[in-house]
């Protein structure tokens, strides 16, 4: 069956479109109980986009700290709880911040009007209703998750998203001057999530005309942003590679992502691993899978002197690599893109282990 998917209803993208936010949102602040959320990343604190933060007096600012973990399902049952304890449902919620923030926003929207933990819903169409309106604003590019349709959970059993339709944002704002402050090495990992994004999508049984006319696109552009004349962060660039993050998140979404992500998940269900960090631990091993990508992928990590480090399986026990090859091996949509049909009859648990000895 062909994907029929929804995208974002609108997009506003340029520098300084962050100052649009209150326009933007001010119809909606008669909705419900008439007030809004802004979850923004703990880094902005005390910083000069706090007081840019369109906040009106009944609206709540939630700062919150994703270093070093990811999002939990226990994490966005507790805010979920406590704001609706606190003021009643929402107007709408906006999440300023990286690919956890965006994460944390979609979830945190749909859980809002949804009963029960979060692990209840951890996979494909399990939401019961639609969540509240939200609002992306990315302030770091590559992970896709400002365009995903998930937002992906790590509960006490598995490292999962929340997949839907109602998921997806309502409004983006791609204002790449705020992306301006990010350190090097995380511009790196995540601009490297949407390259990783791109190859997975292409190189996999799922892949179309409708995912490669925005994957080519995408790649275009990161070999523009880190192999190019003028390659590195300065302000066109960071332009770029917003552009390319969306484009690679939509790629995706009609294809399909492969075994680096399926093992990335593994490293970030047990060692709490960040994503795009480890996908680039994991994507240096993978020129079986990916031959061409992973040889531009080390061109790249020498252009810009980024080292990865390696031996790390030799510090993981034995249950704890068994723990993680059992996690990447349940993601079946994964495998069947990147192997074939029949992945089954050529993947095991047992092989799983061996790429992740390769680390």
């Amino acid at each position: 069956m062909h994907k029929n998917f929804k995208s974002i209803e609108k997009t506003v993208f340029g520098r300084g479109s962050f100052n649009q936010l209150d326009e933007i949102i001010a119809p909606k602040r008669v909705e419900n109980n008439g007030f809004m959320v802004f979850i923004v990343d703990n880094y902005f604190k005390g910083k000069e986009l706090e007081k840019r933060i369109p906040a009106k007096p009944e609206d709540m600012v939630l700062f919150i700290d994703v270093d070093p973990h990811e999002p939990t399902t226990e994490q966005i049952d507790a805010l979920r709880d406590g704001i609706l304890a606190s003021k009643g449902l929402p107007s709408g919620l906006v999440g300023i911040g990286g690919g956890s923030i965006m994460d944390i926003a979609k979830a945190l929207a749909l859980m809002l009007t949804n009963e029960g933990s979060s692990t209840l819903y951890q996979g494909l169409n399990l939401i019961k209703k639609q969540g509240i309106y939200h609002v992306g604003i990315p302030t770091i590019s590559g992970t896709g998750a400002e365009c995903s349709m998930t937002a992906v959970l790590t509960g006490p059993e598995k490292k999962l998203g929340l997949k839907c339709e109602w998921t997806i944002f309502d409004q983006v704002i791609l204002d790449s001057e705020l992306t301006a402050s990010v350190p090097v090495d995380k511009w790196f990992y995540t601009g490297m999530d949407t390259f990783i994004h791109c190859i997975e999508s292409r190189d996999g049984i799922l892949n179309n005309a409708y995912s490669m006319a925005y994957g080519e696109q995408s790649l275009k552009l990161c070999r523009d942003i880190f192999l190019g004349e003028n390659a590195g962060q300065n302000p066109e660039n960071d332009d770029k590679l917003m552009v390319a993050s969306l484009m690679g998140g939509l790629s995706l979404t009609y294809s399909e992502v492969g075994v680096c992500h399926a093992l990335s998940y593994g490293l970030g269900k047990v060692f709490g691993e960040k994503h795009c960090f480890a996908n680039c631990l994991v994507f240096q091993h993978l020129g079986d899978y990916y031959p061409e990508g992973v040889k531009e992928f080390k061109v790249m990590l020498e252009k810009h002197h980024v080292e990865l480090p390696t031996g790390l399986s030799n510090k993981w026990t034995d249950a704890e690599i068994t723990e993680m090859a059992t996690v990447a091996f349940n993601l079946a949509h994964m495998w069947n893109h990147a192997v074939g049909t029949d992945w089954k009859d050529k993947i095991t648990v047992e092989r799983i282990e061996g790429l992740y000895r390769r680390m």
